[in-house]
Formats: C-alpha cells, structure tokens, sequence
C-alpha cells in the first residue's frame, strides 16, 4: 500500500453561540479516503500514538488555554477518538468520517477568547504536546 500524505486544517466544526461550546476535530491521523495527514508543523501522527495522546490529555489535563501562553480559558467536554473498529461497531459506513481522528468539545469558559471563537479569528483547535520526532 502507498502511502499519500496530504496537510490539513482541523476547522472548528459546529460552535453553539449560547452556551460557549465549540466541537471539531483535534487531530486526523488518517482522513475518509485512508490518506495519512500531515499537519501544520509538517508532523504525521501514528493512528496508536494519536488514541493514546488522547487518552491522557484526557486523563490528566482536559484544560483549554488560548494559543499555547494562557490556560484556564475552556474545559473539555466531549473526546472521541474514531478508529476503524469503533466506526464499525457505531455503524457508520467507511468513507464518511476519518479512518483514525480525535473528535473533541470544549466550553469556553473565558468570554474573550469566546468572542474570538464567534468572530472566527480562533477558528481550529490546537493541541499542545511532546513528541520525539523521526523522519519518514
């Protein structure tokens, strides 16, 4: 099997003005069309590495700061990270959602960084973490 790597964006995909929630895509691993996604710091996440970096962000942090300098702004809601097995079980069919992504919410906690999520100049999510990088 080839592997093509396209870059992409994870756009903050549904916000609900009245109760500060913002949902959308953490990271994708693998896009819906089995492609391998490369990130904006030209970064590829194993679909393994990316689950467990979920599972603990999850586990120990859940926080949500604004552009990596200031936390306290969101609180993690909502996590999901969609594999094969699980859109199989849930019944999707393949093709719709990514073959391997982190589905996440927050609630926006800090009213200025909720109007730059409603102005759309915060308009993707960033996650913040440690990694050994290898070249591929």
């Amino acid at each position: 099997m080839e592997t093509q790597i396209v870059k992409g964006n994870f756009a903050i995909s549904q916000t609900d003005e009245d109760k500060h929630l913002a949902f959308g895509w953490a990271n994708i691993a693998i896009n819906a069309g089995g492609v391998v996604i490369e990130d904006k710091q030209h970064d590829i996440i194993e679909p393994d590495v990316l689950e467990q970096a979920a599972y603990q962000f999850v586990e120990l942090y859940r926080e949500g700061g604004e552009m990596h300098q200031r936390g306290d702004c969101a609180v993690l809601i909502e996590s999901m990270v969609f594999t094969d097995e699980k859109v199989s079980a849930l019944g999707i069919p393949k093709g719709i959602i990514p073959e391997c992504g982190w589905w996440i919410g927050f609630k926006v906690t800090d009213d200025s960084v909720w109007q730059k999520v409603k102005s759309g100049q915060y308009n993707m999510f960033s996650i913040e973490g440690q990694a050994q990088r290898i070249p591929v």
